[in-house]
């Protein structure tokens, strides 16, 4: 009876018994015998039940109904969204849109500001995206009544930690360029750059985000009234001059803005990557020096 339910639920479940051929002799039946006792004491006995039509159709239609909401799910998409900007800015305060306020009527409203409050102005500015990846605005170092303007690209990583332009490696080959031509970090020298924040990743900014802080940038090239201003890459060079040429054609000349002379050369963390430039570095420094010679002549 037994014999016969196994082979019952075996049929029901889609496997074939293994059966014992007639007429197959003692020797056999001895080794069937002993492999199904072996089977018995290595595996755990289990209970063996009958299965009848009206269970397996149950458990069919069970089973089936829990496959139709898995089939009806919709493919999940391969590509994985990044996180939006917001969730990246961890240690940075929420932008402030200023919508409401034209680039006209901003830039007239820097344009009066003594160092005070322009140097306020830079510190609570969140008229760009930039803001978000701050730690803190770095309005720029130095002297302000200098001579010598240097402006750089915007701040990196050490820099925004500080709230000090040109603190990292690259400040340091600044200030071993400015020994070179007998000057010194705030004393005749005033160093800023063309964004005041920190972009994220150290990336080179944007030309909407370098025009957003150019009033900022033009107001303090009229609180100095520099005899000469050294631009320090091609961000720097852009927002002045407004010229996308490239350093190698503009190298070596002598460029104006507002009756100021201005030298183009290559930024302190290029030269870093690239040391045999450094000798057209020197080259550039030694002409901004000549013209500031220059002006102290006519005075």
């Amino acid at each position: 009876m037994r014999d016969r339910r196994q082979t019952v639920f075996l049929k029901e479940m889609g496997y074939t018994l293994w059966r014992l051929r007639q007429g197959g002799g003692e020797a056999e039946k001895s080794k069937d015998s002993a492999y199904a006792k072996n089977e018995e004491e290595t595996a755990p006995r289990q209970r063996v039940y009958s299965v009848s039509g009206a269970q397996k159709a149950a458990r069919e239609q069970a089973w089936e109904s829990t496959q139709k909401p898995m089939r009806n799910m919709p493919e999940r998409s391969a590509a994985i969204s990044p996180p939006p900007p917001e969730a990246l800015a961890i240690h940075a305060p929420e932008a402030r849109q200023e919508s409401n306020i034209s680039p006209d009527d901003r830039a007239k409203a820097i344009a009066p500001m003594d160092w005070e409050d322009l140097t306020e102005a830079i510190r609570e500015c969140r008229a760009c995206e930039l803001c978000r990846y701050r730690k803190q605005a770095v309005p720029g170092v130095g002297d302000q009544a200098a001579q010598w303007l240097f402006i750089g690209e915007g701040p990196g990583a050490e820099e925004d930690a500080r709230g000090e332009p040109f603190v990292g490696q690259a400040g340091r080959l600044l200030d071993a360029m400015l020994s070179a031509i007998g000057l010194k970090r705030g004393e005749n020298v005033y160093i800023a750059n063309a964004v005041k924040c920190r972009p994220e990743g150290n990336r080179t900014p944007l030309p909407p985000e370098m025009a957003v802080c150019r009033p900022f940038l033009l107001r303090q090239i009229a609180l100095l009234r520099p005899a000469v201003i050294v631009l320090l890459g091609k961000a720097a060079t852009h927002s002045v001059l407004g010229d996308d040429a490239s350093l190698a054609s503009l190298r070596k000349k002598t460029h104006c803005f507002d009756d100021i002379p201005v030298v183009v050369t290559y930024h302190p963390a290029y030269l870093l990557r690239n040391l045999p430039e450094k000798a057209k570095a020197w080259e550039d420094l030694c002409l901004a020096r000549q013209l500031w010679r220059g002006t102290q002549t006519k005075n």
